[in-house]
């Protein structure tokens, strides 16, 4: 069967199983039985006249002829998409379409801007995904979502980042512990004190471990945990303190339950940051959205968005400023 003879069905079937490495999870995706897909892929390996897939043990990875036939699949259909996009643009903006991907930290805030902008474009259809750093770092790499939320904007990709609002990092604590009536804690004081960390990787702690080594204060780490409520929750407990973004502390920090140290350097001023790959068009409905954040915080906004490319083998690629 010649290459030609490929259907859209069959690329979009190759592309699921490509980004999950996974036949039952891309057969979960596209709601199809794991046979019905193996079916398709195996007539399109067929038309293009080599093996798309190897199976070593249980694990799966693309051919050669796979890594070439994804390339091009990926951007049929991106291309395809952005045709739809542009056709929904010439009827207006309300047939657009919105995929927003956030750290799960921004989730005090930007679910409520997405509905404020979901009921000023009801006929904009909108997806969210909310992950840790890793989740939305290897989204951004496969290019699945329109934006991206991030607190620290990767120093290796191609991408195009602007920020949009601050993002305090605070030293917390409860609201007993006896550092609490002190003022201007050295970050030295802090040494020999417990802290409860986010996992590695994680935008918050790459930002607490930064200053503490430029203070040449080495944490005494008490646990490591995935979530900024399970941090909170620890540290209520009394089991130590926390680095964390000042927008997830409001409700604790009204009731009492927490309170802010008073650590000398804090709170670390960084910035929110909404990001997307280098030379990707941007869609009307992403474009009014992107607006719509910028407005709701006007004082924050900077002047014009900054082209990340990745650094060369052996040159460190400058990190964006982050106060």
């Amino acid at each position: 069967m010649p290459i030609h003879h490929a259907t859209l069905h069959q690329l979009k079937i190759f592309d699921a199983v490509a980004r999950h490495m996974s036949f039952a999870r891309a057969a979960e995706e596209l709601h199809l039985t794991p046979p019905a897909l193996s079916i398709q892929v195996k007539q399109l390996a067929e038309a293009i006249g080599q093996p798309l897939f190897e199976q070593i043990g249980k694990k799966i990875s693309l051919t050669a002829a796979g890594d070439a036939s994804w390339v091009t699949c990926q951007d049929v259909l991106n291309r395809l998409e952005q045709l739809a996009h542009e056709l929904a643009a010439l009827q207006g903006l309300e047939k657009g379409s919105l995929k927003l991907a956030t750290l799960a930290t921004a989730k005090y805030f930007i679910p409520h801007l997405l509905g404020d902008f979901c009921a000023k474009h009801p006929g904009v259809d909108t997806a969210l995904f909310m992950g840790n750093r890793e989740a939305l770092l290897e989204r951004l790499a496969r290019n699945q979502d329109d934006l991206y939320i991030l607190g620290q904007p990767p120093e290796h990709m191609n991408v195009v980042t602007e920020p949009f609002a601050d993002n305090l990092l605070v030293v917390v604590a409860r609201s007993d512990h006896p550092l609490m009536p002190e003022k201007d804690i050295a970050p030295s004081r802090l040494r020999d004190v417990p802290f409860i960390l986010r996992e590695p990787g994680s935008g918050t702690r790459l930002a607490a471990e930064k200053f503490f080594e430029r203070h040449s204060v080495v944490l005494k780490p008490r646990m490591e945990l995935g979530s900024n409520e399970a941090v909170k929750q620890v540290v209520a407990g009394g089991l130590g303190v926390a680095v964390l973004s000042a927008s997830t502390l409001r409700v604790e920090l009204a009731s009492g339950e927490l309170a802010v140290l008073d650590v000398r350097g804090f709170p670390l001023k960084r910035k929110w940051y909404v990001v997307y790959p280098a030379g990707k068009q941007l869609t009307p409905a992403t474009r009014a959205f992107m607006e719509y954040l910028f407005a709701a915080a006007p004082e924050h906004r900077l002047d014009r968005p900054q082209s990340h490319a990745a650094a060369p083998a052996g040159r460190k690629r400058r990190q964006p400023s982050s106060g």
